[in-house]
């Protein structure tokens, strides 16, 4: 499949709070939100199969649904009879090449890259391995204390007009970057603190989509 990456939301069950990851969602896609990756590094196996599932449902169709790193719980979720599309893998995870074997040729595989270094080794992957890439940091971000260096947007342009797949635009994202980033050639804006911390996810999630059909 392919989806649509412009207004991505990556998940904090710190950040959502009292709320909850649910929640959030539901209210976030709402809003316009086209794209949810479930992100939980403390959750265990148990748990964070528990969420995706219960996410898929929120979602009921309206946005892809990805799980962070760990292509084994889309199956589990799969398995379960939750729609879930695909995964999102870093360097340090699972080859993509490995996850694409894993979750077949219909899965949605998105491969972090943040230097041309990286880029050029996901270019040189067999065709169709990954469906795009996550760039950044854009922007100085407290979501990610061990983010890589600060791109700017006129960095991010240069990797996304380098890059062999669709970049999403990650790291200190807010609604102030959104058409920068799309003007810099970016298929979409990924955050996090901006709907997950957000007083009204629906309502930070609609100024997300806004700015991008400007």
């Amino acid at each position: 499949m392919r989806p649509d990456l412009s207004v991505y939301l990556v998940t904090d069950t710190v950040q959502c709070g009292e709320r909850g990851v649910v929640e959030t969602v539901r209210r976030a896609v709402a809003g316009g939100v086209t794209c949810v990756q479930v992100r939980d590094k403390r959750a265990t196996h148990g748990e964070l199969v528990d969420l995706v599932r219960a996410v898929a449902d929120a979602v009921a169709d309206r946005a892809t649904v990805l799980v962070d790193d760990h292509p084994e719980v889309v199956l589990c979720a799969r398995s379960e009879g939750a729609t879930v599309h695909g995964v999102h893998v870093g360097q340090s995870d699972r080859p993509p090449e490995a996850t694409r074997e894993l979750l077949g040729p219909d899965a949605v595989v998105g491969l972090t890259a943040h230097t041309p270094q990286q880029l050029a080794a996901a270019a040189a992957l067999p065709a169709g391995t990954v469906d795009y890439l996550g760039v950044g940091a854009v922007a100085a971000t407290a979501s990610k204390a061990d983010h890589p260096p600060v791109l700017g947007v006129d960095g991010f342009a240069r990797l996304a007009a380098a890059a062999a797949s669709p970049c999403v635009a990650i790291g200190g994202v807010d609604v102030t970057l959104v058409r920068p980033l799309r003007e810099a050639g970016a298929a979409g804006v990924a955050v996090v603190s901006a709907v997950c911390a957000a007083t009204d996810p629906e309502r930070a999630a609609a100024d997300l989509a806004r700015e991008w059909g400007r």
